[in-house]
């Protein structure tokens, strides 16, 4: 393969002298080419000089009558016009930058989040800001948090607080816990349930990696439980719902999740917890000092409004 030798010129084009030979390439006409993009003839022709003096190479025959292209003129004005269009492309990309919710929103959010709270972000999303581009990734806390750190997404919807540094929390909501308990439990339906209930409780967790595994067991701990309550864990609340009906234990579950995990299993039951009972708070979590945190601040703005009707306790921007 034949290896380009490059001459370093002692002058670079301009834009505006490759706008200028681009115009009298396609016109081959002088005055109806400095008309087409609004320059005195005079400056037109002065223009597509000083390209030929910093390219080194003739690009017009000018004669009396017309104008044609040289053999270098022919090569190089679809370069010409190739670097002007590149350079509008640029300019359009960086006023659509300029717009907020436009172009592409990469989300991550946590299993324990994401089939009760997209409904209502996909449908803000679609109604309220149709020309932002969103894309969903569901994954656990630490890839979350990863991938926020690498540029490979942009926002974040979990469970808070992180106690990341250079992570700055958005907070929407807290919601309580609630104990499900298979049919016929004592405590099945019952309200005002003590935490320290769960220090006696087979209470059966999802996965290692899961965040809601770790609020789980704080809350045992905060009951005065010392010990792992049980081996048997799931990879879901959906299969962790189907243990406890089963009869293998009792679980906890975030209020956002009661309606589609338990709220039709007739062999389930639900218990609320004595003031004040164990809660989660969710937020959105971004980059401090990200280049579209005024955005992203709004965004969290109209979540709150979005999520008033869910069965949780709202919050301000500052918790």
């Amino acid at each position: 393969m034949r290896q380009r030798k490059y001459v370093q010129k002692s002058k670079q084009p301009s834009l505006a002298q490759l706008r200028a030979f681009a115009a009298v390439a396609e016109h081959l006409h002088f005055r109806d080419a400095a008309a087409a993009i609004g320059m005195s003839q005079p400056a037109l022709s002065g223009a597509v000089s000083a390209l030929e003096d910093a390219l080194g190479v003739q690009l017009l025959e000018r004669t009396t009558r017309k104008v044609l292209l040289s053999p270098a003129g022919e090569r190089l004005a679809s370069r010409a016009k190739a670097v002007l269009d590149a350079v509008a492309e640029l300019m359009e990309e960086a006023e659509a930058a300029q717009a907020p919710f436009t172009g592409m929103l990469r989300l991550g959010v946590i299993p324990t989040v994401a089939p009760y709270l997209l409904p209502t972000v996909l449908h803000l999303v679609h109604q309220r800001y149709p020309r932002l581009d969103l894309q969903v990734h569901e994954e656990q806390t630490s890839s979350l948090l990863d991938g926020l750190a690498a540029g490979r997404l942009d926002l974040l919807l979990l469970a808070v607080p992180l106690g990341v540094p250079g992570i700055t929390e958005l907070p929407l909501f807290d919601e309580d816990f609630v104990l499900v308990t298979p049919e016929g439990h004592e405590l099945g339906g019952r309200s005002g349930i003590p935490r320290e209930a769960l220090a006696e409780l087979r209470l059966l967790l999802l996965d290692e990696g899961h965040c809601l595994r770790d609020q789980a067991l704080d809350v045992c701990r905060e009951a005065g439980r010392t010990d792992a309550p049980v081996t048997t864990t799931a990879a879901g609340l959906a299969t962790l719902v189907q243990l406890v009906a089963g009869g293998l234990g009792v679980t906890l579950l975030p209020r956002t999740a009661v309606a589609v995990e338990a709220g039709r299993n007739e062999r389930l039951r639900t218990g609320s917890f004595a003031a004040p009972a164990p809660t989660r708070r969710i937020a959105l979590a971004m980059r401090s000092g990200a280049a579209r945190q005024g955005e992203f601040e709004e965004l969290a703005a109209a979540l709150r409004e979005a999520m008033s009707t869910l069965p949780v306790r709202m919050l301000g921007p500052e918790g």
